[in-house]
């Protein structure tokens, strides 16, 4: 693989300034470890990684390591193309489901032994210990364990989400069953990533609370604080832009994997407490649910007046410019909601429940609007619809804000500096 340096710095004397330079990572040897395989970056688990990756690969020499699953072994060609090397292997069907099993049977996560693909953790412990990695960065902490043994001279592991929580969060919604399967899950992967925590360098997440929620996880157990650091996700400002073409009044719109399980809740309990609140007013009101997968409950939604469920669709974009809003009524949310940001890039006001508006540093009111009951969430959507300048101030602000805070330029350079920090050492 042919190694991209940046340009060198100008060495001559500039301005005197009081904000000293941002350190830059360059010339290392990283591993980058991740329990999707990152590409297309069409979804919240691909997209921070392949931002991260693109961006390490302009100055570094990356190798990804990832399980692939379905037909992920057509999209390698396409990652190799950033100038990475690739490390892969599937999990068959019947072999993930063994794993999973095996691994809940004997205390462990479950999470954890499904994506543990033996053949992938040989060949990983074989460069390493060659010498081949001055760095490695795990994405999500099911994966943790390929590298947490590793010869490698600093470990980074980007959490994202605290992911046991999120398994914790979903008891209140399960049948008795599936509550002690969530329970199970959940305290065995909080086991894991407060091992994890205090065998890694650092610890990233997307948010302040996700932050908050690991730092009170890993002081369960004795020892030194943990170093964490926030990164935030970000948002690809050219690709998400606002269009020029009128919008329908009259449309709002929901994007997310429809096989997630808090996008379905989200969107069937929508259409069942607030959709026939704004239909009583506005009853020529449309909303299309925009995502992959949607399973029979949110397929069923298409039979409701005025619910169009799309599937999995080529470009989400036009969904959302010709929309009034967009919604995120998610009862359980973590970390960032990239439909949130990918909204508020385009332009388009979002109404989202206080959860999902936590995972992004706007205020409601200025860049975006919250709801906490559903009789408050059709008033904050009809306030749109009735007036058009008040979306129009909402969109213009919350674009701005996501311009300033949220760009990968913004994000990525933060996460470079944080990795450069680490290595100077």
């Amino acid at each position: 693989m042919t190694e991209t340096l940046l340009p060198p710095v100008d060495a001559r004397p500039g301005p005197c300034t009081d904000t000293p330079p941002t350190p830059r990572l360059q010339g290392q040897r990283i591993l980058y470890v991740t329990h999707r395989f990152p590409y297309p970056p069409n979804d919240g688990a691909r997209v921070r990684a392949f931002h991260a990756i693109r961006h390490l690969a302009r100055a570094n020499a990356v190798t990804v390591a990832a399980p692939l699953r379905g037909d992920e072994a057509d999209q390698i060609a396409a990652l190799e193309a950033l100038g990475v090397r690739v490390i892969a292997a599937p999990i068959p069907r019947a072999a993930g489901l063994m794993r999973t099993c095996l691994s809940a049977g004997l205390g462990r996560s479950a999470s954890r032994g499904y994506f543990d693909q033996p053949s992938l953790r040989r060949q990983l412990r074989t460069l390493a210990e060659n010498g081949n990695f001055d760095l490695a960065v795990v994405h999500c902490s099911a994966v943790a364990p390929y590298v947490c043994e590793l010869p490698i001279p600093f470990k980074v592991l980007d959490y994202v989400d605290v992911d046991s929580a999120k398994w914790l969060d979903y008891r209140p919604f399960a049948t008795p069953a599936k509550r002690l399967l969530y329970t199970l899950e959940g305290r065995s992967l909080g086991r894991l990533e407060r091992a994890m925590a205090r065998r890694f360098d650092l610890c990233l997440s997307t948010t302040a609370f996700e932050d908050a929620t690991l730092q009170a996880l890993a002081a369960t157990t004795r020892g030194r604080p943990i170093a964490s650091a926030v990164v935030r996700n970000g948002v690809d400002l050219e690709f998400f832009h606002p269009s020029p073409a009128p919008y329908d009044p009259d449309r709002i719109c929901f994007l997310g994997r429809m096989d997630y399980f808090p996008n379905e809740q989200a969107m069937v309990r929508f259409c069942a407490d607030v959709l026939p609140r704004l239909r009583a007013e506005r009853p020529n009101l449309q909303l299309t649910i925009v995502g992959a997968d949607p399973g029979p409950g949110v397929r069923a939604l298409a039979q409701l007046p005025g619910v169009e469920v799309t599937g999995r669709v080529q470009d989400v974009r036009p969904y959302v410019w010709r929309s009034a809003a967009t919604v995120a009524p998610l009862l359980i949310a973590r970390g960032t909601q990239n439909k949130i940001l990918e909204s508020m890039a385009m332009g388009v006001p979002v109404v989202a429940s206080e959860l999902a508006g936590r995972g992004v540093q706007a205020v409601p009111g200025e860049h975006l609007l919250t709801a906490a009951t559903p009789a408050d969430t059709a008033e904050a959507v009809l306030s749109l619809l009735r007036t058009p300048g008040e979306r129009a101030r909402l969109a213009t602000s919350a674009r701005a804000l996501v311009e300033r805070d949220y760009s990968w330029t913004t994000t990525l350079a933060e996460f470079d500096a944080r990795l450069a920090t680490l290595v100077s050492r």
